[in-house]
């Protein structure tokens, strides 16, 4: 455990003119707050928040965000109070407090709701003040490197499946690499460890198979930098993390040893034009490969980072990847924000507004209806792979892989892509759903006609997209919902004989919990109260007439937008939208679609409804009857059975390969239903195996585990079979 004089001194070493006392009242406090408490470890409480203080201290930032290191605990989980901290340390470390503590108090109905509501709280925080996410970066950090010791699988599980997902994406949205490396592979560790040991104990292989190999590569490339005029470059070599190799693994249908950048060169020389000098000479000297070429120091990654990257066929023909910037664009990668913070100038900022993806995640908040849905439409707003658009006038748009014209017109401005009608994508009219590659450049065609439309939440993938067209859909259904509503309480009214006024349900809102007599109406046009309920509320001794069961709910059902069908004995609802209820569903056995793909329905003459993937090959012979076509997707809020996902296998010929292939699948969840050996030779067998997975994602995530496997040699999935 870090001693206090050893604090002090680390913040001294890097910032002369640190608050001493301030440090050493922050130590003490929180020390005697903590008191007797322990972790799961039983080491003392105060050694975690003495850790996160000391994860800051090797980022060199200020005394306030050391000191909120050594609080950030004291308002959850000791009795101090907010007021106290204020009164204490002043209303700046209170605040940034106040941003890292959880909502803890808060009853929430599930974990995931408190989960959600304490993320969109740290939001707002972080995009006031930059180092609250900092410190809670540094807090999970430690967390996560304590992980092992919490008792219970769910809890572990759950904690590194949250990291993941958010806080290893925002460490790389503000360019802090080391820190993402480590939050993702100690996540990896404790989600998939079997994957994880595989693929350390390939890179043990090829370390002690090559590690002359990687030398000779640094000497030679230094060699040929001096000789021709560079005498002060740096070569280094970087092995990818084990968990960037998994990432590779499952979006590649390559082996482990066909990936060609598990190896990294780094060039670090001193100025911008060194780095294009550098750039000339291995050009010069070695063959490149093509489509590996990136300039992010003319074009910066948003989070900041900049470096040129090239694929060669380098030295001894070996194909490398090679990273070249100057030392303090190597600073800035690893770093980040915190390599060049203005604190450390004495230029505090007021905020973190700057930082576009923060800009967007705020614009979600402002349109999700609920901490559930901002955080799911977070999710997809921080997905790391990106893609990187121009518009007409240059402006870099960075968006995920996958995007389409519809999320670009939204990261340009939200009127802009409630009112897309079409796009250019280099010069030439494509479909809104068309996929964006890198370095495409885009025109937005717009309409003041135009609004959103229900068939863009299929396909558009960033989360404030998602956001903007949801609420304008909940905007427009509980339009149709409050005019079914009213016709439906007319009706009822009418029937008892009496006039419907809106006036009358504003004396029982209270009674159905409903804000106001609108929201009654939607109430009751969606079903959730019916309109004998309400009538008999407003008129509490008024005799029921004697009648067969109204027709009310039948006319209801025909006239929603959505009906939700019930399901009927031991039969479950069907888990896509866009379907008639009762209607026959197959699922093509060409493509095998599971939730998660894209897909769309072809209506066939007594069969019903047929499921495809959007890229089934099979779909072309139906391109004459458009008619026969139904926009449909996966309801992803309804659980489905198991469905069978098709793949297509190559495996060595050996003893036991079998026995592997199947024990990956049944580790990581899988149920193989179906095998065939489609060919065989003298070194490999051929192999078309049906697996039951839960989803597109599952099988994605057997096909990853599969790749990492050495007796693997390549799995994709099986179409048209």
């Amino acid at each position: 455990m870090i001693r206090q004089y050893e604090l002090v001194e680390r913040v001294k070493a890097y910032d002369p003119s640190a608050d001493e006392d301030l440090l050493n009242r922050a130590y003490v406090f929180s020390m005697k707050a903590h008191g007797s408490q322990t972790r799961a470890s039983g080491d003392p409480y105060f050694s975690h928040p003495l850790e996160v203080a000391g994860i800051l201290t090797t980022l060199k930032l200020d005394t306030a965000t050391i000191v909120t290191a050594l609080l950030h605990d004291t308002v959850e989980d000791t009795v101090a109070t907010l007021e106290d901290l204020e009164r204490l340390f002043g209303k700046e470390i209170a605040r940034l407090v106040d941003g890292v503590t959880k909502l803890s108090r808060l009853e929430m109905h599930s974990e995931q709701a408190k989960q959600a509501e304490n993320f969109r709280k740290l939001v707002l925080a972080m995009s006031e003040d930059i180092r609250v996410l900092l410190v809670k970066l540094a807090d999970r950090l430690h967390n996560m490197r304590t992980l092992h010791h919490l008792k219970k699988p769910e809890k572990r599980r759950r904690i590194a499946r949250e990291t993941l997902e958010i806080y290893a994406p925002l460490a790389e949205r503000i360019g802090m690499h080391q820190v993402k490396d480590e939050l993702e592979d100690l996540a990896f560790a404790e989600l998939n460890p079997e994957a994880r040991d595989s693929i350390l104990a390939q890179l043990a292989r090829l370390r002690s198979e090559g590690e002359d190999r990687v030398l000779r590569i640094i000497d030679e490339l230094t060699r040929i930098m001096h000789d021709d005029g560079l005498p002060g470059v740096q070569v280094t070599g970087r092995e990818k993390t084990p968990y960037s190799i998994w990432r590779k693994l499952q979006l590649k249908n390559v082996s482990f040893e066909q990936l060609s950048d598990i190896m990294a060169f780094r060039v670090v020389v001193d100025t911008v034009g060194e780095c294009y000098q550098a750039l000339g000479i291995i050009h010069s000297r070695y063959p490149v490969v093509p489509g590996r070429f990136k300039d992010y120091i003319s074009t910066p990654k948003p989070n900041g980072y900049k470096s040129i990257h090239t694929g060669v066929i380098g030295p001894e023909r070996n194909r490398i990847e090679v990273q070249i910037r100057t030392r303090d664009m190597h600073e800035v990668s690893e770093l980040g924000v915190a390599a060049h913070w203005a604190y450390k100038q004495g230029q505090p900022r007021q905020g973190a507004r700057e930082y576009r993806w923060l800009r967007e995640l705020l614009d979600i908040l402002e349109h999700a209806q609920k901490p559930e849905e901002f955080l799911e439409h977070t999710k997809l707003e921080l997905f790391q792979d990106q893609v990187f658009c121009f518009t007409p006038k240059g402006d870099l748009i960075a968006l995920p892989r996958g995007a389409t014209p519809v999320d670009f017109a939204y990261a340009v401005h939200s009127e802009v892509g409630d009112h897309c009608v079409g796009a250019k994508i280099n010069g030439r009219m494509l479909p809104l759903r068309t996929q964006l590659q890198n370095g495409d450049q885009v025109e937005v065609i717009t309409s003041k006609a135009q609004s959103p439309v229900p068939g863009w939440e299929r396909f558009v993938v960033t989360g404030k997209a998602r956001a903007r067209i949801r609420k304008f859909l909940r905007t427009q259904q509980r339009a149709q919902y409050i005019e079914l509503g009213r016709a439906i309480l007319q009706r009822q009214f009418r029937q008892e004989g009496y006039d419907f006024t809106e006036k009358a349900l504003e004396g029982v809102v209270k009674i159905f919990q409903q804000p106001s007599a609108d929201d009654l109406m939607a109430a009751v046009g969606s079903g959730l109260h019916s309109g004998r309920e309400v009538f008999h509320a407003v008129f509490p001794g008024h005799k029921p007439q004697a009648q067969t069961a109204p027709r009310e709910f039948d006319e209801r059902a025909a006239t929603l937008v959505k009906p939700k069908p019930k399901a009927k004995g031991k039969e479950a609802p069907l888990p896509i939208r866009g379907l008639i209820p009762g209607m026959a569903v197959h699922y093509a056995r060409c493509c095998h679609p599971l939730p998660g793909d894209r897909i769309v329905g072809i209506i066939t003459t007594g069969k019903g409804v047929t499921i495809h993937t959007i890229d089934c090959e099979t779909l072309e012979s139906f391109n004459d009857t458009p008619e026969r076509w139904i926009d449909v997707a996966w309801d992803v809020g309804e659980t489905a059975d198991d469905h069978v996902g098709r793949i297509n296998l190559v495996v060595a010929n050996e003893p036991g390969s079998l026995g592997t292939l199947s024990t990956v699948i049944g580790k990581n969840g899988g149920n193989i239903t179906n095998l065939k050996i489609t060919n065989r030779n003298t070194d490999f067998f051929e192999l078309l195996i049906d697996i039951d997975v839960k989803d597109a994602k599952h099988l994605t995530n057997i096909m990853a585990a599969l790749r990492a496997t050495p007796v693997i040699n390549s799995v994709d999935r099986a179409r048209g079979r």
